[in-house]
């Protein structure tokens, strides 16, 4: 939850020093990162893929040391290479699937976000941000699926150790080169994204290191065997295409909020960006954390520990980030002054935070059982839940009732409410009632981690 903190605290910071240049400045950010998670969600996607074998290996590999002496030795062996191999294979994909992003960066970034009816004043502050942090697409796959690696393996302070430092730097550079602290010249928005991808790429080095050092439990592998790929491909796909049509969502969602004018759509990157530093660390280290125990769970032959866990992990995070939701709600016009002085976005930013606020509790509910499931390798049912809640409801929902109806932008926090609700309820309805369990048992015997069932 540390890294997470800084994480998105980094990301805080990108808009609070861009805020000081100009709301376009704000809104071409906030543009650009809708591209930008586009390898986020690659590279998230390979790293659910990898986290849930290695997970699973390592806690096959855990109850194979305990059966030793009764000559099973050899199976810890093999779930311990079949983990390392599922690592490196992950990586080598995602190094390769960033490559295309370097090339849409440096000749379509400031078209694309043109594309979106930004105003050319704000494409051209985007794509000059975007040209700079594609440029280290593949860093930001590898970092982040390294990272879920050794999380997998229940080390999960070397990737905290890593991206504190990394984060750290970034944030000083983007405060430095963005606003020419000292000797330092004042790049603004340019400074802000060579900031971002040095983080980039300091993580993900120092995360090879550590896989490859004699410290972390896991290690690389040659890769060799088809059926890890394929389980691999298998669970990181719907991840991928979740986050992929979720990013879709939000060019048609944005286009709505520039149709209401460009204080709304920088209003609603700040309440946004407001809610997921004081919220957004609690609820992903929640997510990290479920899918650790309950693929261990599985892994060592415990489908009941490993259902309770995931119901303990979400009450966990009902009472702490419902809590802070609270709070946020009823100052949310405070914390957003931190962000801007803007009289017509001040307001709006409030009403998103406000809005953010009460969908706090729904939001880590559905965050911590989406990696519950994806322990138990299913992220089917997070990508049905995410995708019909934001094209139903966030999209669908603010369109018919802030546009056509007419009105205005209660109709988009409406959507955005009734959005995380429906994401929860499909979620839920998924972990207590799917096949999770009998899905990564069957996995781990196809895979050879475990003996099949007699």
């Amino acid at each position: 939850m540390a890294e997470q903190t800084l994480r998105t605290l980094m990301r805080t910071t990108d808009i609070v020093v861009t805020g000081l240049f100009s709301p376009a400045a704000v809104a071409a950010i906030g543009l650009a990162d809708l591209f930008a998670r586009l390898p986020l969600r690659i590279g998230l996607g390979l790293g659910s893929g990898a986290i849930a074998l290695s997970s699973q290996d390592t806690g096959a590999s855990k109850t194979r040391r305990v059966s030793d002496d009764e000559g099973v030795g050899d199976a810890e062996s093999d779930a311990t290479a079949n983990r390392n191999e599922a690592i490196t294979q992950a990586i080598v994909i995602g190094i390769l699937a960033g490559v295309p992003f370097v090339l849409f960066g440096l000749f379509a970034g400031e078209a694309a976000i043109a594309a979106l009816g930004a105003p050319p004043d704000v494409a051209e502050m985007g794509g000059t941000y975007l040209a700079v942090i594609f440029v280290t697409a593949p860093a930001r796959h590898v970092a982040l699926i390294a990272a879920r690696s050794l999380q997998g393996t229940g080390d999960t302070r070397t990737p905290m150790y890593v991206n504190v430092v990394s984060n750290l730097f970034n944030i000083l550079g983007t405060v430095a080169l963005g606003l020419g602290v000292g000797p330092v010249p004042r790049l603004e928005i340019l400074g802000v994204g060579i900031a971002t991808a040095f983080g980039n790429l300091l993580t993900a080095v120092a995360l090879l290191a550590a896989i490859r050092g004699p410290w972390a439990a896991a290690s690389f592998a040659r890769p060799t065997d088809p059926t890890i790929a394929k389980q691999l491909l298998e669970v990181s796909a719907p991840r991928i295409a979740e986050g992929l049509a979720a990013t879709v969502a939000e060019f048609p969602f944005n286009a709505i909020l520039l149709a209401f004018g460009t204080e709304v759509n920088a209003a609603y990157q700040i309440g946004r960006r407001m809610h997921q530093q004081v919220t957004s660390p609690l609820s992903r280290g929640y997510h990290v954390a479920a899918s650790v125990i309950v693929g261990q769970s599985l892994g060592e032959g415990h489908p009941d520990r490993a259902r309770f866990e995931g119901w303990a992990s979400s009450a966990l995070g009902l009472v702490t980030v419902g809590t802070i939701g609270i709070l946020l709600f009823f100052g949310a016009e405070w914390f957003v002054r931190l962000f801007t002085d803007d009289p017509a976005t001040l307001e709006y930013a409030a009403d998103f935070a406000r809005v953010y606020g009460l969908v706090s509790p729904f939001l880590v509910l559905y965050v911590v059982l989406s990696g519950a499931l994806q322990g138990g390798s299913d992220t089917r049912t997070p990508f049905v839940a995410r995708t019909t809640g934001m094209f139903g409801f966030m999209v669908g929902f603010s369109w018919l009732f802030g546009v056509y109806l007419g009105f205005g932008v209660e109709g988009v926090y409406a959507g955005i409410f009734l959005y995380f609700v429906w994401a929860l309820l499909v979620v839920a309805a998924g972990f207590r009632w799917g096949g999770w369990a009998g899905k990564a048992a069957a996995m781990m015997e196809e895979r050879g981690s475990v003996e099949e069932a007699s």
